[in-house]
């Protein structure tokens, strides 16, 4: 919780400077911004740990856990991308850096679609 009260508080100074600056220099807001993402993203990243232990707990096949765990830093990843991208009134760019992330999960999943298949195929049979 306190972790999260400090997020929030980095989140709402960095706002608010961000607004102050905005006014008479842009690039320095947006890079405030930036900044201050990337700051929040890599502190989130580091709390992460658990999460994977969790995962690498569960009685699954490597592979799967191995799917599971990239596709999810690929959506992570393209979030922090396209909020930034929005914040920098780029919105049409952060529409295609979520078309990109979407693509590459569907290829990163593909051996599990593959095994997907080839179990209810040996079912048919």
């Amino acid at each position: 919780m306190n972790e999260l009260l400090q997020i929030f508080g980095i989140s709402l100074a960095s706002v608010f400077c961000a607004l102050a600056l905005k006014k008479y220099a842009p690039e320095t807001s947006v890079l405030l911004i930036i900044t201050a993402g990337a700051f929040i993203f890599i502190r989130v990243l580091s709390k992460l740990s658990p999460v994977t232990e969790q995962i690498n707990s569960l009685n699954v096949s490597g592979e799967y856990t191995d799917i599971l765990i990239k596709s999810l830093g690929i959506c992570m990843i393209c979030q922090f991308v396209s909020d930034t991208c929005k914040d920098c009134g780029q919105g049409s760019l952060a529409s295609k850096v979520e078309l990109a992330s979407k693509t590459v999960i569907i290829i990163t999943a593909l051996p599990l679609f593959r095994n997907i298949l080839n179990t209810a195929m040996d079912l048919m049979k």
